[in-house]
């Protein structure tokens, strides 16, 4: 039996890792109570992008724990509406978890996220060692 072990710590396997974790068959389409994300990459940094309508900004949590980030939302509403004749209760939940595993050349203490018209949104800035850097003309001796 063969063992393949990757290394998803270089500076161009961020994108490429979630392209074989989710694919075509991203974990939205699994199960429709989590929302898709978008992920960019700029020279300075990496971008999720959630769309979750529906939740107010303090239902989320985004936490980073050695190297993963963890971007969750938890909400829960209660109706109750009493009539001369029956009493009636509405429950509604709505929750969510999405975790991304982080390469080593980010730096995990800048992180910041912004929700705002159901969107979240958070930036990953890259260490500046992980940045692309202008070539250097040597001098010969």
């Amino acid at each position: 039996m063969k063992t393949v072990l990757r290394n998803y710590d270089n500076l161009n396997s961020f994108p490429a890792f979630f392209n074989e974790l989710f694919g075509e068959q991203s974990a939205a389409k699994f199960n429709k109570n989590v929302p898709a994300a978008n992920i960019k990459e700029t020279e300075d940094s990496f971008g999720i992008e959630l769309v979750a309508p529906g939740f107010k900004k303090e239902a989320f949590k985004v936490e980073v724990h050695e190297r993963n980030l963890t971007i969750s939302a938890e909400e829960k509403n209660e109706t109750e509406e009493k009539t001369e004749t029956f009493l009636r209760k509405e429950y509604s939940f709505g929750s969510f978890t999405r975790s991304f595993r982080l390469p080593n050349t980010v730096d995990s203490d800048k992180i910041e996220a912004t929700y705002e018209d159901g969107v979240m949104q958070v930036t990953i800035p890259k260490k500046e060692e992980a940045k692309p850097k202008e070539p250097k003309l040597i001098s010969i001796n």
